[in-house]
């Protein structure tokens, strides 16, 4: 019996290895879109029960951030430290763009929005691979560092709520990389670490479309609801992001995202807006 999408998801998400994860997420993404393309039968989405966490390999050993080591970038060992950081980033990607389709297939939605999600679950597993090809470049590896044990905080309180998963992990985390990802390309081109730019630079072209399909989603849906876009976002992201938003942000990737600067500026102060209650 074939697979439906949402199997394929949960499969993904049930790989502990990174490297295996990763391949698997392109061959069920490279299935999905031969059956798009009308080259292999039709997959459907259905309904899964994903696990509330995916599964993960025994090393990195994952910290409180607090007790993550920081390391400056101005060295190998920080440069190294910082990709081990952007390669748990992005293999923490592959499983959110995996668990949104896993677990909200029972989510009446058009079609769309599950090729926009496998599509980012795809490029998040090039983009672990490359990162992880420049740290094994430089003598390192995924999983030699510890790493930040709270990567998966967002989609646990958005388990039950699409919105607010498309508000705060597309729309508030990756949105974050377009702010940051310059100044670590700017950090590796001055090391003259070719590949790792070249990696970055593909990272950063890619998220702005994840942030995209994000801000694109959110919106359907609140237009479904005949709910204020801007509003509903402003109360989700402070039911579910715990702290303030913090400049500065790359107003021009926002903006070319679908994000202006009046859903994120209000968020700079961890204070409910007028009008939205008691957090």
């Amino acid at each position: 019996m074939a697979k439906t999408l949402t199997q394929m998801a949960t499969e993904v998400l049930t790989t502990a290895d990174g490297r295996s994860k990763t391949a698997l997420s392109k061959r069920y993404a490279a299935e999905w879109f031969a059956a798009r393309n009308g080259d292999t039968p039709a997959i459907e989405v259905g309904t899964a029960t994903p696990p509330l966490h995916p599964s993960r390999p025994d090393k990195p050993e994952l910290l409180s951030p607090r007790d993550v080591p920081r390391r400056r970038p101005g060295s190998e060992a920080g440069r190294i430290a910082l990709l081990h950081a952007v390669a748990h980033i992005e293999l923490n990607a592959v499983d959110l763009h995996w668990d949104i389709i896993a677990r909200f297939g029972h989510v009446p939605m058009p079609i769309g929005f599950y090729d926009d999600w496998v599509k980012c679950a795809e490029e998040e597993s090039r983009h672990f691979e490359m990162v992880c090809d420049c740290l094994e470049a430089m003598g390192s590896h995924y999983g030699a560092l510890p790493a930040h044990a709270g990567m998966w905080r967002a989609a646990e309180d958005t388990a039950e709520d699409l919105m607010g998963r498309l508000a705060v992990v597309p729309m508030v985390l990756e949105a974050r990389g377009l702010d940051v990802t310059p100044g670590m390309i700017d950090i590796f081109r001055k090391a003259k670490a070719d590949q790792a730019v070249a990696a970055l630079e593909v990272i950063y072209a890619e998220e702005v479309g994840h942030v995209a399909y994000g801000s694109k989603w959110f919106h359907f849906l609140c237009g479904r609801e005949n709910a204020d876009p801007k509003y509903v976002f402003h109360q989700l992201v402070r039911r579910y992001f715990h702290g303030a938003l913090k400049p500065p942000f790359n107003e021009e990737k926002r903006a070319e995202a679908g994000l202006p600067p009046d859903f994120y500026w209000p968020l700079t102060e961890d204070l409910p807006l007028p009008g939205d209650g008691k957090r």
